[in-house]
Formats: C-alpha cells, sequence, structure tokens
C-alpha cells in the first residue's frame, strides 16, 4: 500500500508501434467518415435561415456594370461593397423590422415592378396609407440628385433609408403614441444570431448592430439596383450620336425619340408651332434621371386627396422601367399614384393646367403667363410612349442578388 503523505515517481507510459497505428487508423477512419461538409462556424445560423441564398464565402459581386457612356454617379465612384450590400438586402426584404413583423422595405418596392409597388398608396404595418406613392428605385446611383423622397426631404440615399423604419404609419419604430423607438429594434436584431454573424462579417468581427451601421448597409444594395440591358441601351451602344436614329428601333421609336430630345418652338402665346416635347430638359438621357434643378410638375395635390394642395414635390425617380416587360407601367405613377397609364403622364404634360395657388411651377411648363401648349397629335403620343418602352430592362426583374432570401 503506498503512504499518501509520499509523493511517488510515476514511470512514463510506453506506446508500442501497435498502439500508434491503431490510433492513426482511427483517426483516418473518422476523418473519412465525414460525407457533408459543415458550414463554417461563422455563419452557422445564415446558413441554417438562408441556405444558399445568402451567399458569403464569397458574397454576390454587386460591382456596377453600368456601360461606359453612364457618366452620373452621385456615390462620387464610391465601389458598391459587397459585403454591406449582401446585410442590406437581408434588412431590406426582412420583416423583423416592422414593429409588428408584417412589413418589410420589400413589400412597398418590389423586384417584379421594378421595386415600386402595384397599389396607388402602400400600406403600412397596420393597414394605413402611404403619404405618397413608392419610387421606384432602379439606377437611383445614377444621377446628379442626391435628395431622396418625391418632396427631397432627406439630403441623401443614407439618411432616406432609415425613415421609413422609424415611421409611425409605415414600419412602426417610431417611439411616438406608443409605439417602440428605433432602439428596441436595435435590441431585435442584435437577439437574432444570423445578424450578429453578418454584422460581425461586414464590420471586421464587430457584431454590434446600430442605425448607423443599418443605413450604410442597405445604401450600398440599393445603390447597386440597376437595369442598363435595355433596347435603347442595344442602339446606343451601336451608334455614334444619340440624336440619330437608332437602327435597332422602328420608324415610331425613332420618332418618339426625336420627340423627347428636341426642345418645342412655340409662339407667344406658348402654343407649340414645331420641334419636340421637350422631355429631355427634365429627365436627361442616358441615365433619364431628374434633373436637379426641377421644380413642380403641376401635378400639385395630395396623394388621395384631389381637392387639397400639395406644391412641395420636384423630385421623380429614372424614366427608366417606367415601364414593365409587359409593356405595362410598373405601377401607378407620380407622387400621387393618380395615373395609372403612360398615355395619361403625357396628355398631363401635352398642357399642365396647375392650381392658380402653385408658385413652383417648373418655368419649362410655362410661357411667361402663358401655361405650354404641346398640342401632340395622338401619333406623336404613341410615338413617345414606344420610346418610352425601349427603356425597359430585363435583368433587374430576375436577379438573385436582388430578389427576397427569405
Amino acid at each position: 500500500m503506498r503512504n499518501p503523505g509520499i509523493q511517488y515517481e510515476t514511470a512514463p507510459m510506453k506506446t508500442t508501434p501497435t498502439i500508434l497505428a491503431l490510433s492513426t487508423a482511427a483517426l483516418l477512419l473518422t476523418s473519412c467518415g465525414k460525407t457533408e461538409p459543415t458550414p463554417a462556424e461563422p455563419f452557422e445560423a445564415v446558413y441554417g435561415t438562408f441556405g444558399t441564398s445568402i451567399p458569403v464565402e464569397p458574397p454576390y459581386s454587386y460591382s456596377s456594370q453600368a456601360p461606359a457612356y453612364i457618366q452620373k454617379d452621385n456615390r462620387g465612384g464610391v465601389a458598391i461593397d459587397d459585403k454591406k450590400a449582401t446585410l442590406g438586402r437581408v434588412l431590406f426584404y426582412d420583416k423583423a423590422l416592422s414593429d409588428n413583423q408584417t412589413i418589410a422595405c420589400g413589400s412597398c418596392h418590389q423586384q417584379a415592378f421594378a421595386f415600386s409597388d402595384t397599389a396607388q398608396r402602400s400600406v403600412g404595418l397596420n393597414g394605413g396609407l402611404t403619404g405618397r406613392h413608392s419610387m421606384r428605385l432602379v439606377n437611383n446611383r445614377f444621377a446628379v440628385e442626391q435628395k431622396m423622397f418625391w418632396d427631397e426631404r432627406a439630403i441623401d440615399l443614407q439618411a432616406q433609408v432609415v425613415q421609413p423604419i422609424q415611421d409611425h404609419i409605415e414600419m412602426g419604430f417610431s417611439g411616438t403614441n406608443g409605439q417602440p423607438g428605433v432602439s428596441e429594434l436595435v435590441t431585435r436584431l442584435q437577439s437574432l444570431t444570423y445578424y450578429r454573424e453578418l454584422f460581425a462579417w461586414v464590420y471586421d468581427g464587430d457584431s454590434t448592430v446600430t442605425l448607423d451601421k443599418m443605413g450604410e448597409a442597405l445604401t450600398d444594395f440599393v445603390n447597386s439596383i440597376e437595369s442598363y440591358d435595355a433596347k435603347f441601351d442595344d442602339g446606343y451602344t451601336n451608334q455614334a450620336a444619340l440624336t440619330q436614329p437608332f437602327s435597332n428601333y422602328t420608324s415610331q421609336e425613332n420618332q418618339g425619340k426625336a420627340l423627347f430630345l428636341a426642345p418645342p418652338n412655340v409662339d407667344v402665346n406658348g402654343i407649340r408651332t414645331g420641334g419636340g416635347a421637350g422631355c429631355a430638359a427634365c429627365h436627361q438621357p442616358p441615365e433619364f434621371d431628374i434633373d436637379p434643378n426641377s421644380r413642380n410638375n403641376g401635378v400639385d395635390h395630395v396623394a388621395g386627396d384631389p381637392a387639397s394642395a400639395d406644391f412641395t414635390n420636384t423630385r421623380s425617380p429614372s424614366l427608366r422601367d417606367v415601364i414593365g416587360p409587359n409593356g405595362q407601367p410598373n405601377g401607378p405613377m407620380m407622387h400621387t399614384g393618380d395615373f395609372i397609364e403612360f398615355k395619361t403622364v403625357i396628355e398631363h404634360y401635352n398642357e399642365v393646367i396647375p392650381d392658380v395657388n402653385n408658385n413652383t411651377l417648373d418655368l419649362r411648363l410655362r410661357r411667361g403667363p402663358n401655361r405650354l401648349q404641346l398640342e401632340l397629335t395622338a401619333t406623336e403620343r404613341t410615338a413617345l410612349e414606344a420610346f418610352v418602352k425601349t427603356l425597359t430592362g430585363s435583368n433587374v426583374y430576375t436577379d438573385a442578388r436582388w430578389s427576397d432570401p427569405f
């Protein structure tokens, strides 16, 4: 018997070649038994939630494919961050960003309709209606204008993307009238493992969720949405001058293009006597973005209330993809959503009749004391619509990079 008060040396155990061989064989058998790769530990929740719809190793490339003749870029040439855009895509479609978890950004900005809505005014989390129609988001980056919303109340896209989240009608984290504040949203997202993994991946190991980071990611995602595979692009790529007829256009489409580009010749009474319709003065090709100096277009009432007055709307999205691949508009048009068919838009500009109190009407829509009367013929109107249809692409409606991952 050993005395417990005395420390004894333990002889080192001898390892025989037989034991080594058996151990090595066991390791080899264990390794060969793995038939399925185990997901990388940092992304277990991402893989578990999204499967392969959110690739992270590597992520989708969100680099712009805009052609060389697209020169406007309100990001100042700053490239899209693939990781941020990936995170932004999840945030864009996640209904957890609304108080009752029923509404996402993608609820009102739908890929199938060039990231607009088919409703005149979108429905918020408790059934309330938004104050204006949901603006299309295609090609937002490729413009001079940086301000956002129809009334330009957001200084830029990053300021805009977080406002619907904090709106009492839209997504409900307003912090007013009994609604939770945005800090409670941050707490909610922080509790979701896939967000902790994604934020850590994007922000160098820092999994902390903040509103600023959410804004950055949403901005990169929205700015990545682009459409440059339209019939117009095919024609312009192979044509030296925008004003020359495009070889891939019909005669009607070329007529519409000429009308769109050329300013009207008008007499002293504001009546057109020749020239074009002057559309390009505000919707500037080849991006077809809105001139940042544009003012109100004569649609001067509150959405849903034709008897009211609202002269604050001076912004519009790009005219690209205003009409869908099926030849029908991607939802109602103007901030009011009152214009269901594109021909009604042309009729509006054919002779703008503003409210008598509208002092913000764009000067290009009047001539001195007289309103501008284009007096477009039926043939000219049809040609203009035919041209605008050539601004519609195809990839933007199906590209997985911009699709709903849930």
